[in-house]
């Protein structure tokens, strides 16, 4: 075997893994418990591979929130690719982080209900979403856009009032208009007049 190569076993293990988050990501976008039975018929897996994988199920939601807090943090850089950098701000806070606050309200409550588990991942998450924002404001700051000396913890907590949405009524608008008054306080503390939205 060539230095590098991954064995089949352990591409097949980590293909199982991923399908086993995949499943139960799905099966938490609405509240209720999780089934290690039905994940595994769902995953085409034996329910044996899910507990060897995630020996409780507070390890598998815990685990898919990770994952989720990954995608949210991942993102970003193809967003400052994609578009200026108020827009990619814009753009995270309405099309990622409130869609999902918005599609994963099965998850916060599992997560709450796991969250007497131990474990500090739900710490790391909180960094790597700072870290995110941090890099997004960066951006801004670089560009212009915001006032140098924004505090990237008090525009997360800004960003907290996306919780108050309703998931079933209009929330992309009100993200967007939420946005928009975060925005324009980042914005008017440079000494200029708040932009006009997006």
């Amino acid at each position: 075997m060539t230095t590098g190569s991954v064995s089949p076993r352990r591409a097949d293990t980590r293909r199982n893994h991923d399908r086993i988050l995949a499943v139960a990501a799905e099966s938490l976008r609405t509240p209720g418990g999780i089934s290690f039975n039905a994940i595994a018929k769902k995953a085409e897996v034996g329910v044996g591979t899910v507990y060897r994988h995630f020996p409780t199920p507070e390890a598998l939601i815990l685990a898919v929130y990770q994952l989720e807090v990954r995608h949210l943090v991942d993102v970003v850089p193809s967003l400052l690719e994609a578009y200026q950098p108020e827009q990619a701000f814009r753009t995270w806070t309405t099309d990622h982080l409130a869609r999902y606050m918005m599609t994963k309200r099965g998850l916060a409550s599992a997560l709450q209900a796991a969250s007497t588990a131990p474990g500090e991942l739900p710490a790391s998450a909180y960094d790597a979403m700072l870290g995110a924002i941090s890099t997004l404001l960066q951006a801004n700051v670089d560009a212009g856009t915001v006032c140098a000396d924004l505090d990237p913890e008090t525009v997360l907590r800004g960003l907290g009032g996306l919780f108050y949405l309703d998931p079933d009524g209009d929330w992309r608008s009100q993200a967007e208009r939420l946005t928009d008054l975060l925005w324009r306080g980042m914005y008017s503390e440079s000494g200029r007049n708040p932009a006009p939205p997006g």
